[in-house]
């Protein structure tokens, strides 16, 4: 197993992470929507990859992807729990149901934090479910309202 940052090479393979993750929290899809958001999500990762305020990392071995997780990066005036004004926003963490509780996600999370460290990010937001909750908490992230959570560097 390694874990690794996503280039524009796994254009195709970001799609189809995020695709997967939109169907297993219960969302339905249409082929006409299918296609829109294929459409959209190309556009948008050869944008923001080449930016560099799209981050994502894999955990992998030879033959498959067992887990994914993404981030956005931003910028927004400087507050208390982001000085720099520079915030991230992991969203689409996903592992396949035949490798959960392998801590997989847990080393995307830790990795995807190194590298907004690198960035100057002081702040990363997530929105965690009840069951994610304790995970993100293990790793300093701490409720801020609702289903919100944040982690200050």
């Amino acid at each position: 197993m390694r874990i690794r940052e996503t280039t524009l090479d796994d254009i195709e393979l970001l799609i189809k992470l995020r695709l997967d993750s939109i169907i297993m929290i219960g969302a339905e899809l249409s082929d006409e929507n299918k296609h829109i958001l294929r459409i959209q999500l190309d556009n948008y990762y050869r944008k923001h990859i080449l930016l560099g305020d799209f981050i994502a990392f894999l955990a992998e071995d030879e033959h498959r992807i067992m887990a994914a997780a993404f981030m956005v990066i931003g910028e927004r005036p400087s507050g208390i729990s982001f000085i720099t004004g520079i915030t991230g926003t992991i969203l689409n963490v996903i592992t396949y149901p035949e490798f959960r509780n392998n801590g997989y996600a847990t080393l995307l999370i830790k990795s995807l934090i190194h590298k907004a460290k690198r960035l100057n990010v002081t702040a990363i937001d997530l929105n965690a479910t009840q069951i994610r909750e304790k995970v993100y908490q293990h790793l300093g992230f701490a409720p801020i309202e609702d289903t919100a959570m944040r982690l200050i560097l």
